[in-house]
């Protein structure tokens, strides 16, 4: 080989070096890059983790309050029943007073 020969093959070869690291350089950080991303999608999963097992113990707590109150609603919708039960019997006899009423006058003119 000549000179100009072997001075050309060393460039191409310190060329090629040069490209194949800065490939590899480009590679690594891609991979340092995806690395991090990594990391931080870890570290999101693990602060919403934390929130679903504090909106777990939330429901259970006013699960367990609800439970607590329910016999109280119960009583609540039965005198909501009574009251409404009681309304009409008054309506009731509210028209039928009204009857008498009109009866007795009625008797009274006569």
């Amino acid at each position: 080989m000549t000179e100009e020969a072997t001075e050309l093959c060393q460039d191409m070869f310190s060329k090629m070096a040069i490209y194949l690291t800065g490939e590899l350089t480009a590679t690594s950080e891609d991979y340092k890059l995806l690395e991090n991303v990594n990391k931080l999608t870890s570290l999101k999963y693990l602060e919403m983790k934390d929130i679903a097992v504090n909106i777990s113990r939330n429901l259970k707590d006013l699960n367990q309050k609800y439970t607590a109150l329910q016999p109280y609603l119960d009583q609540i919708t039965l005198i909501e029943e009574q009251v409404a039960a009681l309304e009409q019997a008054a309506y009731k006899l509210d028209a039928y007073s009204k009857k008498l009423e009109a009866k007795y006058k009625k008797l009274e003119r006569r």
